[in-house]
């Protein structure tokens, strides 16, 4: 399996190495990317049914990555030699065009296509169509295609169709399927409220449009805390400076900042799933959202939501649970409640299976697979 340090993808993958854990699976993870932190090389050696291995090359949606990639798919394709899995699951696109001996899984975490066209409302430049091929090529490559939402599938068919694969003769297309992500729900719960908004998130991330909430953060009568890594340096570059900066570098500290919180707020412009949104629903706070397509599918009727881009609406709507202590608490038992049906028990049952139909197709005779 592949990973990477950023959050997204590492939240992922440990929660689905802990999800697979009681099935006996043993997960050899191939890590790329910037180093990871001491505590993420903890959580996964302390999983014990994990090895890591880990080069630093540069993923395939940095600057110029691809001779990198070209190298990290030669380091992969060792591992495989060397290690012989039953399935390679792959968490990055452009590495399923490899020649693999085993049948390979990717799971979708969101592309910069779409990001950009999320963030800029518009097509990405043309310096990006080497991206573009390249993804597609590794779907072309891949069996199977996880996404956890069903606009996060619409998405990559949208921007990536056709993606057939050639396989011996054969033109098929690979399949795609919907499985919601997970969470342990013991690691996140409610303590006592208090009169904060909090949200997660880093200015540099423009998709996160932390801006328009520090314009929002003003007029509000609770402040809006914003928690993540190096939180103070955004303080120190006085930018968001209606927001209280707090820094955040591990789960259990993000923990204790959502069970004290009680309104979770994130004007997302893009997020193909929503950890931020699934851990803050579990320590019990209410859910002010972007009005997105995916968080929309996830949430629903659990959570409350406003147009990322318009700054007068979103401050309404968070005046609207601030100012109504009722509403405040239907809304976060109703995002509990959704929560905890987002279990990671329900996320391995989903990738165990599509691991026991990739492992049966490979047994079928390729006369009978091209037929």
């Amino acid at each position: 399996m592949t990973a990477d340090s950023t959050e997204g993808v590492w939240t992922y993958t440990m929660e689905l190495a802990r999800a697979l854990r009681p099935s006996g699976a043993e997960i050899l993870l191939a890590v790329m990317g910037p180093t990871l932190s001491p505590q993420q090389r903890e959580e996964a050696f302390g999983l014990g049914h994990v090895a890591l291995c880990e080069k630093p090359f540069a993923l395939e949606w940095m600057k110029d990555p691809w001779r990198d990639v070209t190298q990290a798919g030669d380091w992969l394709l060792e591992l495989e030699e060397q290690f012989h899995p039953d399935i390679v699951h792959l968490n990055h696109y452009c590495h399923g065009s490899l020649p693999w001996t085993a049948p390979v899984l990717i799971s979708a975490h969101g592309c910069l296509l779409s990001w950009w066209q999320a963030v800029h409302g518009q097509q990405p430049p043309h310096s990006w169509s080497r991206y573009h091929a390249e993804v597609s090529a590794g779907l072309r490559g891949a069996n199977l295609v996880v996404a956890s939402t069903c606009a996060a599938r619409d998405s990559l068919t949208r921007l990536y169709a056709p993606i057939p694969r050639l396989h011996q003769n054969a033109v098929r297309v690979p399949e795609l399927r919907v499985i919601p992500h997970g969470c342990d729900p013991d690691g996140f719960r409610p303590m006592t409220k208090r009169d904060y908004v909090l949200s997660i998130g880093h200015p540099a991330n423009d998709a996160q449009n932390l801006e328009m909430l520090d314009s929002v953060a003003q007029s509000l009568p609770w402040p809006v805390v914003l928690a993540g890594h190096d939180a103070s340096a955004v303080e120190r570059d006085n930018v968001l400076l209606h927001l209280t900066h707090h820094d955040v570098s591990t789960t259990d500290e993000m923990a204790l900042k959502l069970g004290q919180a009680a309104v979770f707020a994130s004007p997302t412009r893009y997020d193909p799933f929503g950890f931020d949104a699934l851990h803050a629903a579990l320590a019990g706070c209410a859910l002010v959202l972007g009005d997105i397509p995916s968080l929309r599918e996830t949430w629903g009727d659990a959570a409350l939501f406003a147009p990322p881009d318009d700054p007068k609406t979103f401050a309404a709507v968070l005046h609207g649970v601030i100012n109504d202590p009722a509403l405040r608490r239907e809304m976060a038992v109703r995002a509990k409640e959704t929560a905890l049906a987002l279990t990671q028990c329900r996320l391995a049952e989903g990738i165990l299976e599509c691991y026991g139909r990739l492992v049966i197709q490979q047994t079928v005779p390729m006369e009978m697979d091209a037929r």
